[in-house]
This record gives C-alpha cells, sequence and structure tokens, in this order.
C-alpha cells in the first residue's frame, strides 16, 4: 500500500489547486473521496468473500469429519445389537428346545399382571367436610376472572348527591 504522509498530501493539494484551479477542486476533491470510498468498499467486499469461502471450506471438512464419526459409531452399534440379539435368539432357543441342551427344565410361571387399585381421588375429595374445605380456602366452584376481581374489589364510598 502506498504510504502518504502530511507533506506528501500537502504536496498533492497544492498541485492540484494550481493545476485544477480554485473553482473546481472542491468538486474534484468530494468526486475523488466518492471514488476512494468505492475502492475501499470493493476491497472490503472481497476481503469478506475470502473469509466466507475459507470459513465454508473449513465448516465442510468439518462436516466430513462429523459423517465418518457418526458412520463410525453406527457401525458400532449395529454390530453389538446384532452380537445382542444372536446371544438372546440362542438363549430364548435353549430355553424353548430343552432337548438341544440335554436337560429338561420347565419355563417359569408368568408373574401376574399388574392391576391398577381402582382409588377413585374424587370420592376421596368430596368425603372431606365442607367446613373443612371452607377453613383450608379449597375452592370448589369455577369462577370466571370479572368474578374474582369483582369479589376482590374494594366497596365503593357511598355518593354524596
Amino acid at each position: 500500500m502506498v504510504d502518504f504522509g502530511f507533506d506528501k498530501l500537502m504536496l498533492i493539494g497544492a498541485v492540484a489547486l494550481i493545476v485544477i484551479g480554485p473553482e473546481k477542486l472542491p468538486r474534484v476533491a468530494r468526486t475523488v473521496g466518492h471514488f476512494i470510498g468505492k475502492a475501499q468498499r470493493y476491497v472490503a467486499d472481497v476481503k469478506a468473500e475470502v473469509n466466507r469461502s475459507i470459513e465454508l471450506e473449513e465448516l465442510q471438512k468439518m462436516k466430513k469429519e462429523f459423517e465418518t464419526a457418526a458412520r463410525d459409531v453406527e457401525t458400532a452399534v449395529n454390530t453389538e445389537i446384532h452380537q445382542t440379539s444372536r446371544s438372546l435368539e440362542e438363549g430364548w432357543a435353549a430355553l424353548h428346545d430343552p432337548s438341544a441342551t440335554g436337560s429338561s427344565t420347565a419355563l417359569p410361571e408368568p408373574s401376574p399382571t399388574y392391576k391398577h387399585p381402582k382409588k377413585n381421588w374424587r370420592l376421596k375429595r368430596g368425603a372431606t367436610p365442607q367446613w373443612y374445605k371452607h377453613r383450608q380456602g379449597v375452592r370448589m366452584h369455577a369462577q370466571s376472572g370479572a368474578a374474582r376481581v369483582a369479589r376482590f374489589r374494594p366497596p365503593r364510598p357511598p355518593s354524596a348527591a
């Protein structure tokens, strides 16, 4: 990059003042500044584009690494699943085919299925006395928002008519 010091800029300004003239110098300076701004924006856009392309390449490399790692994990999980299912099938076959193992072990009795106790919580709530519910502040009826507001609104003072 070209390095312009203060003395060089003063020399360029003096030459421009002599060559261009004092009437056209502000317009020319504005135009030169405009073009310099465009050039700086163009350079910044090119830098940003290069940075984006570099980041994109890095992201693509990371994506490939993650994909290979995911494939490795998938193959490891699949082999474990196949080994486990094979051992389970062998164990199941040994339980159901006593001639294969040479022993005559009978299958154990199936455990009874779970039965819900059928506790009716509504019946329990209804068994609580009303005076106790009132003292504890249990709401027994649904109340609209407007009704709740009206319930807790302070009373109006009597109007002096």
